[in-house]
């Protein structure tokens, strides 16, 4: 195991315990999320070393790789999928009509494909050999290897997209470095994550779906994307909600929490989160907008 000695954004060196949770998805190992006493930063600590860290994630239950339908959550996700990824093709072309894109985290390739059918040049990365030759079979997409991010020239790109992958990066500070070496002056970076400030964290706890230790390294808030981004030369420039998260993310704690699918009262605390966060901006998942702050 690794553990941080010091806060991944701040640097400081205290911590305080903030949650034991399980890894619901395959190992049931539980581990710990600890709070930086500076920042307020909550991470994962300790966590599994780099080598390791890739068997938590060969679950049929971990959906971003096998692209599972089994069972009804995963039916229900698979669902929602197909206009999500619309909507988050809309939201590319509102920023900019430039047609460069990086997506980092492409897993089995559904987002790069909507995009290369609408006229964009792709590029992807994806850690993971099951998804990079599921996008090869199903799309046929190229889809490289974290190792080739660094091949890829300076200002190579209008957009840069990472959908709910940040939180599973492991040296966090080097990619937001990476990031912003490789986007363009005017290009915009789409960073999609859970937001642990939401109604449905507070309520599960310690069960709430979106912690999924150890594969999630960081628990972001708004305010730990606002620093780490200034740390590095980026500014947030809007924040927009995911509105079907909250119901996913529900309903996959509700079975978590009391071991069945109950998808009314997952549902009901999907609905409640959301309308919890119409005026204060603190959905289950949010999209954060960021520029290089020139």
């Amino acid at each position: 195991m690794k553990t941080y000695q010091i806060c991944p954004i701040c640097e400081k060196k205290k911590f305080s315990h903030f949650l034991h949770c399980k890894d619901n998805t395959g190992s049931n190992e539980a581990f710990s999320i600890v709070k930086c006493n500076n920042c307020n930063f909550a991470f994962t600590n300790p966590i599994p070393l780099e080598d390791q860290i890739g068997k938590y994630y060969e679950s049929d239950e971990y959906i971003s790789h096998s692209n599972s339908k089994k069972g009804l959550v995963n039916f229900l996700y698979q669902k929602v999928r197909n206009h999500t990824l619309n909507k988050k093709l809309a939201l590319l072309k509102s920023l900019s009509s430039g047609r460069a894109l990086l997506d980092i985290g492409s897993g089995t390739g559904e987002f790069l494909n909507q995009c290369n059918l609408n006229g964009f040049t792709i590029e992807g990365i994806e850690p993971s050999k099951k998804g990079r030759d599921q996008a090869k079979n199903n799309f046929n997409i190229n889809i490289k290897t974290e190792e080739e991010l660094s091949q890829f020239k300076d200002s190579s790109f209008d957009f840069i997209s990472m959908w709910h992958v940040l939180e599973h990066v492991y040296h966090l500070n080097d990619r937001i470095k990476e990031l912003h070496r490789l986007i363009k002056n005017d290009g915009h970076i789409v960073i999609a994550v859970p937001n642990l400030n939401s109604l449905d964290a507070k309520q599960y706890k310690e069960f709430w779906a979106a912690y999924d230790v150890p594969r999630h390294l960081y628990h972001f808030s708004p305010n730990d994307i606002k620093n780490l981004g200034e740390k590095h030369g980026l500014k947030m420039v809007k924040t927009l909600p995911m509105k079907f998260d909250s119901y996913y993310v529900s309903m996959l704690s509700e079975k978590y929490k009391t071991g069945n699918t109950n998808i009314f009262s997952g549902f009901l605390t999907g609905f409640k989160s959301n309308n919890k966060a119409n005026p204060s901006k603190t959905y289950s998942s949010q999209i954060y907008i960021l520029k290089k702050d020139i």
